[in-house]
């Protein structure tokens, strides 16, 4: 931000004879310049240029001073640059350099600058499907929602044989009285609850939700589109969803298996599956004291509920003592023994979902 002071320069003390001083003559500064590198990568995918075309402008030509392009650029590159709030933006409007990135330089017109303020970012963020009256700019919702799942299918030069979708839901905590929010008891907070679907580094969906929900709400119709626009490029790909606990549900599983998509699930532990490992974790208990490190056994068996399972599905136990105690955890899955053991499906596939968890908190900081 440019630097305003009465004084023009000020000086210090002598440095083995050199004179040290303070000036503010340096022009318009900004502590923004990593935006260029962002706005180079933008360079190579195109994904603001995408992103703006799924917008529908509706405002007179001969009145507009911002392109929606140029919104969309500058909003996005705020996020980016950690300036969530749109308040944020009546002075990021005199940025330089996000002035450069937006490709707007200087405003048409002499008395204005030449990015957008608060008050008119905000009518973008208010768009509706289709521009009305007070609302003049439109989005396509479909259209955004499909151009991740575009990006993350172009970044590949062939069709990989197998990809693995992992789901998650986390806390989005909430300071005000925003819209629709709820007291989490997990997480201890007021805050929302998106739900989040990557592929490696890829991210396909982030959906904001109320927190007042089971974790897996909408995670159906989520594989269903995301799923299946993958298919219309990748017919023959194997898809392999993987989860936490909180998304071992019936109607996803059951749609995975009448959908040719496998899965792997945490499965929360209860007193029957605890017993159906008790001589597993009976051994890892003497191992551990022999050995005086962690020991762990694995079971596979096939299992069901009482009652919110359809069917008997393969499950892996987990039986752990570690630090003095015992630690069960338990995956179900649609995956065959011959082609995953127990110890790779929990270990090497299962696991890995930590890569994903570690994105999320880089995106929340």
């Amino acid at each position: 931000m440019p630097t305003k002071c009465s004084q023009e320069s000020f000086a210090f003390a002598r440095v083995e004879g050199r004179r040290v001083e303070a000036a503010f003559d340096g022009g318009a500064v900004t502590s923004d310049a990593g935006v260029l590198l962002l706005d180079a990568t933008d360079g190579t995918i195109g994904l603001l240029a995408r992103f703006a075309a799924c917008f529908r402008d509706g405002r007179s030509r001969a009145l507009i001073e911002h392109e929606v392009a140029t919104l969309v650029g500058q909003r996005v590159m705020g996020i980016a640059l950690g300036y969530e709030d749109l308040i944020d933006h009546d002075e990021l409007r005199h940025d330089p350099v996000l002035a450069v990135v937006a490709g707007k330089l200087a405003a048409r017109r002499p008395t204005w600058a030449p990015l957008a303020g608060k008050s008119t970012l905000n009518r973008l963020e208010l768009s509706r499907s289709e521009p009305t009256r007070y609302h003049k700019i439109g989005h396509d919702g479909q259209t955004i929602e499909s151009l991740f799942v575009d990006l993350f299918v172009e970044a590949h030069k062939a069709p990989p044989k197998r990809i693995v979708l992992d789901l998650d839901a986390t806390d989005d905590p909430l300071h005000g009285s925003q819209e629709g929010r709820f007291f989490h008891g997990y997480y201890d907070c007021y805050c929302y609850l998106p739900l989040y679907v990557f592929c490696g580094r890829h991210l396909l969906a982030a959906r904001l939700r109320r927190s007042n929900i089971d974790a897996s709400a909408g995670a159906v119709e989520e594989m269903e589109r995301i799923i299946g626009h993958i298919r219309q490029r990748w017919p023959w790909v194997r898809i392999v969803l993987r989860a936490d606990s909180g998304f071992a549900r019936e109607a996803l599983m059951s749609w995975c298996e009448a959908n040719r998509v496998d899965y792997v699930f945490g499965l929360a532990r209860n007193e029957r599956l605890q017993a159906r490992i008790t001589d597993a974790l009976s051994e890892a208990r003497r191992q551990a004291q022999v050995t005086g490190c962690s020991a762990r056994l694995f079971r596979d068996f096939v299992w069901t509920t009482r009652e919110s399972w359809s069917r008997r599905r393969r499950v892996i136990a987990k039986a752990e003592w570690t630090r003095g105690e015992p630690n069960p955890r338990f995956v179900v899955t649609s995956l065959k023994p011959d082609a995953w053991g127990a110890r790779a499906l929990y270990e090497e596939l299962y696991c890995a979902r930590g890569d994903m968890e570690n994105r999320i908190k880089i995106l929340w900081g």
